[in-house]
């Protein structure tokens, strides 16, 4: 892999009132996708759903991380595993889509495997010699639960979940993730850098121009951020106005936890993003809902508001990052500076982007 060449003042870590954002190239630059993942996506947590998804033995999700295909699928015994999406035989997938099925079968040549990840059939491959099918089990990869929410890593040994979410259930007791029901999955795909998306996320230092309608439901002057170890929290006063989410008090939670992951938290409900990149130039962003009550006709009514509120803060969003991308892209414009009032969020990935940059980079000396 050919890494970019960096200069060391740009990984250098500044306190926010004096630092500079990170250079346009970071965003436009195709030397910095494998870079990304190795040094980023291939070291961290990835979130890739929750276990209400996969309740049953049989049931399994799929995820992409750092452009890996990932199965995770709950086994007979009720563990839950993760394997790479890949079969032993030429490389074809277990699984398209998020389902169910009684065994892993391999949908280019038909290896069958058991839930478990063991390679059972094998078509045609009698006179194939010095074969031996314990030999060419699915590849798992380790797997984390935390109140529901599975998370993968890439590392054979990496950093226990747990140091990277420290205070974090404490913060939104005694809501549980673990009692939410998962309710649906919808993806955008926006033309934009992942790290686009992510900085827009990570301040509301824009709301008031590009989310009028949102900014009304919270008491803006007293919106505030908050920065620990690996991720920080926004926190939204709620205005005491009807809101789409079936309250009016309170707070809204945005949790965003590097390099990706988004959990945005009101009482009873749960809204996770994933920011996958697709390209120098494009990304996708998986929104999964999850509430604590949806059976009744009130709970339906209220999820179906949610939904549509947030499909057009999402419209509102992609317009605007498409058009930062095109702005990054211009050549009038390399790197700016920061709000410390509203924008420590995105100082505090910015730089946990350098350090990972900067670790990565000085390991190949």
């Amino acid at each position: 892999m050919t890494l970019p060449d960096i200069p060391p003042e740009d990984l250098a870590e500044v306190a926010v009132e004096r630092a500079d954002t990170i250079p346009s190239a970071w965003y436009r630059d195709p030397g910095f996708e494998p870079l990304e993942r190795e040094a980023v996506f291939g070291i961290t947590w990835q979130h890739v759903g929750h276990t209400s998804q996969v309740p049953a033995a049989g049931d399994h999700l799929v995820a992409m991380v750092a452009r890996k295909p990932v199965l995770v699928v709950r086994a007979g015994d009720g563990r839950v595993h993760a394997f790479y999406n890949v079969c032993r035989h030429r490389g074809g997938p277990l699984a398209l889509k998020d389902g169910h099925a009684d065994m892993l079968q391999c949908r280019y040549h038909g290896w069958t495997y058991r839930l478990d990840g063991m390679l059972r059939g094998v078509p045609h491959f009698n006179r194939t010699e010095l074969f031996d099918k314990r030999d060419y089990g699915l590849i798992p990869l380790r797997l984390a639960e935390w109140q529901g929410l599975l998370f993968v890593h890439l590392a054979p040994d990496p950093r226990p979940l747990e140091t990277f979410v420290a205070g974090v259930a404490e913060r939104m007791a005694p809501m549980r993730f673990d009692d939410l029901r998962f309710v649906r999955r919808v993806d955008y795909e926006a033309h934009c850098n992942w790290k686009v998306y992510v900085d827009n996320y990570l301040e509301g230092y824009h709301v008031p121009h590009v989310h009028p309608e949102l900014c009304s439901l919270y008491d803006f002057q007293a919106y505030r951020t908050e920065v620990y170890d690996w991720y920080s929290l926004q926190v939204g006063p709620l205005s005491g106005k009807d809101t789409p989410y079936g309250v009016s008090s309170g707070e809204a939670l945005y949790y965003f936890f590097f390099p990706n992951v988004m959990l945005n938290i009101l009482p009873g409900r749960l809204q996770t993003n994933v920011v996958v990149p697709l390209a120098p130039d494009r990304c996708r962003i998986e929104f999964r809902y999850y509430y604590a009550e949806v059976e009744s006709a009130a709970a339906r009514r209220v999820i179906e508001d949610d939904l549509a509120f947030s499909d057009a803060v999402q419209a509102e969003d992609l317009e605007i990052c498409e058009r930062v991308q095109e702005g990054l892209e211009s050549g009038v414009y390399d790197r700016g500076r920061f709000s410390p009032e509203m924008e420590t969020a995105v100082h505090h990935f910015q730089s946990l982007l350098k350090r990972a940059f900067r670790q990565r980079l000085e390991s190949t000396r």
